[in-house]
């Protein structure tokens, strides 16, 4: 299995131009540490079961913004039917990350559905997610940064990670000013860090 943050920054190469929306837990920590708390990222860190549908909602009021929501499995557990809204909308512009390493990371690593019976890449297809691959090696990860770059349909990709922490960074947690930066980004008022 894929070191996470590693793996993650593979496949976020060449991808500076677009908007992330992270989910819980330790794929904020991954996405505020590769992209140094870039504006255009909303690290939503403690809304569990939100990021794919906050991504939706982003993809489709925007839709000439290419958006990757980037998350983990049990982030996705908590609220999969959002995935058969998802295919229902099939944003051109939507690309969902799952890192998943069959744990809920933050809360002791309690086994997840994932870690025993339950394929989410599977589910998305059989949701109607039309683009859906699982990363498993370092051989993977060329096929899925086309999937993530090549427009089309909605595309979901599930990356196996190891279980592990997510990269050590201070995370902000004012909601207001996290939600402030990131809509002035995106309505052109922000700008990137220098």
């Amino acid at each position: 299995m894929l070191e996470r943050t590693q793996a993650l920054a593979s496949l976020l190469d060449d991808t500076d131009d677009r908007l992330i929306v992270t989910g819980l837990g330790n794929a904020t920590y991954d996405v505020a540490f590769i992209t140094e708390h870039h504006p255009r990222v909303f690290t939503m860190d403690g809304v569990m079961g939100a990021a794919t549908s906050i991504g939706l909602g982003l993809a489709l009021a925007r839709p000439e913004r290419e958006v990757l929501v980037i998350t983990g499995d049990g982030e996705v557990l908590m609220n999969v039917g959002a995935l058969s809204t998802i295919a229902v909308q099939n944003p051109n512009n939507l690309r969902i990350i799952v890192l998943d390493n069959g744990h809920y990371g933050l809360t002791g690593d309690q086994m997840t559905a994932t870690g025993s019976v339950t394929d989410l890449a599977a589910t998305a297809g059989g949701l109607g997610i039309k683009r859906t691959m699982t990363v498993r090696s370092q051989a993977d990860i060329p096929a899925a940064r086309e999937l993530i770059l090549t427009p089309g349909d909605t595309a979901f990709i599930l990356v196996r990670i190891a279980q592990g922490p997510g990269a050590k960074v201070v995370l902000n947690r004012d909601g207001t000013r996290l939600r402030d930066t990131f809509r002035d980004y995106v309505m052109g008022r922000g700008h990137a860090p220098e």
